[in-house]
């Protein structure tokens, strides 16, 4: 006889209650709780078809137990993308077994990025690709339109998670593709596709597929107005890799940021560029972000931010005017809203510079956000030029951290970003004196700096 049992799940964190109440005791989020069917018989979804051992596969079988001292060590070949910028946000390739959740706005262009990238795949390796939301004639006419090598890609049309798990053992492929996980759903969980239950259960049972069967799966997930994968919180902790596909729709540039990574690099991006034949992958973005004008201009000054394993050069524009309301605005895009009124206090405080009666608009050209403090002397550099209205040269490079005592405090990597931008042309750095290199720089004349007020006064 099957047992139904309800359990009460928050939307946010994706902790458990065993009864309904206004408030997640593990978040604190209030109206967050939905009630998810368990159901448990001898069919329950926990049976997870897998490989028969004598066709082949080695993995690992589940339950048994061994000593850490045996547990082999050799490196899980990786299997690669083709496309070098995927490569480096996944950690050096796909991983056989390991399930990947790409997020994005609707037409960012996650459909395409994957079926570019499967098709390719397909003519080295079994490649199938679920879609839930798209007939077969719609995939197989884009990727006609994109003019990809489709002759040996497997399509399926089905949002039965059980039925999928089957017929993809028939096939035996290496990658999957499910797109998406809010159209999945399992017979034995009530609800609808795209609830609570259905999302978190049908992630867990094609995690726990791909573990069993050592076959990689991309997972399409949408996301919410408010920027996180719709559904539970709780779906990025099941998977191995979690990758947001961002892009502005006045932009045909798209960048891909890792922010889960069990195989490599945490906050890694790749930078894309959207055409009529698919995704093109950038590999020196630097240029991209850096189109300034011949002239130079007040309010401008770049810097060189740290992505994941690599160096980027991205330009900081300032505007500062006059107040016309009792209340400045302090504006910042791409950068951290919080962070201007310290740095205002403190350029203040140390610099002797006082905009408490001017309006403060900065912003990070090309959309790239900028996550570190390395930024810190940089935003400053550009707000004082702009209330000077005095432009700094266009071969200046600024970067570093400013603290409350108006100390410049080194940044990690800092010799890499001075050589990033010396390739780039740029013949003078303004830096904190601890990332000044004992041997120098080639063709460019790097001043270290202690306090804000000896870097004012350089600048």
């Amino acid at each position: 006889m099957v047992k139904v049992k309800s359990a009460y799940v928050c939307t946010d964190c994706g902790a458990d209650h065993a009864q309904w109440q206004g408030q997640c005791m593990a978040c604190s989020a209030w109206n967050t709780l939905q009630e998810i069917k368990l159901t448990s018989s001898k069919n329950s979804i926990s049976v997870v078809p897998t490989k028969a051992t004598s066709k082949g596969y080695s993995g690992t079988v589940e339950g048994q137990v061994k000593k850490i001292s045996d547990v082999n060590l050799a490196e899980v070949p990786r299997i690669s993308s083709t496309m070098k910028e995927l490569d480096r946000v996944l950690g050096g390739g796909i991983v056989p077994g390991s399930v990947v959740l790409i997020g994005g706005d609707p037409g960012v262009g996650k459909s395409s990025l994957l079926l570019q990238v499967m098709c390719v795949l397909s003519q080295d390796y079994n490649a199938l690709y679920v879609t839930g939301e798209e007939s077969l004639q719609q995939v197989a006419l884009r990727a006609r339109r994109m003019q990809l090598p489709d002759e040996k890609l497997y399509l399926l049309t089905e949002t039965d998670v059980s039925l999928i798990a089957h017929s993809a053992l028939n096939e035996s492929p290496s990658i999957m593709v499910i797109d998406s996980i809010q159209t999945m759903q399992l017979a034995e969980i009530s609800g609808a596709a795209g609830g609570v239950s259905q999302v978190r259960e049908a992630t867990a049972f094609l995690t726990r597929f791909a573990k069993q069967n050592n076959i990689a799966i991309f997972l399409v997930g949408h996301v919410t107005k408010s920027g996180e994968v719709a559904g539970p919180r709780v779906l990025e902790h099941i998977v191995d890799t979690v990758l947001f596909l961002e892009g502005q729709s006045d932009s045909r540039f798209r960048t891909l940021r890792a922010i889960k990574n069990r195989f490599g690099a945490v906050n890694e991006l790749g930078v894309f560029a959207m055409t009529e034949k698919g995704m093109k992958q950038i590999q020196n973005p630097s240029a991209i972000f850096l189109s300034r004008g011949e002239e130079a201009s007040s309010g401008s000054v770049v810097m060189v931010v740290w992505e994941g394993s690599r160096p980027l050069l991205v330009e900081i524009q300032a505007l500062v005017d006059d107040s016309l309301y009792g209340t400045p605005k302090r504006v910042m895009v791409g950068l951290d809203p919080n962070r201007i009124a310290m740095l205002l206090a403190v350029m203040h405080r140390h610099g002797g510079v006082q905009a408490s009666d001017q309006d403060v608009y900065v912003n990070v050209v090309g959309g790239v956000k900028v996550t570190e403090t390395s930024a810190d002397l940089a935003v400053l550099s550009a707000i004082l030029s702009s209330m000077r209205d005095k432009p700094l040269s266009q071969s200046l490079i600024v970067f570093g951290e400013v603290g409350l005592a108006g100390e410049i405090r080194p940044v990690p990597s800092g010799q890499e970003r001075l050589f990033e931008a010396a390739k780039h042309g740029f013949k003078r750095a303004v830096v904190p004196l601890g990332n000044v290199p004992k041997g120098g720089v080639p063709d460019m004349d790097i001043i270290g700096v202690k306090n804000l007020q000896q870097a004012l006064e350089v600048l």
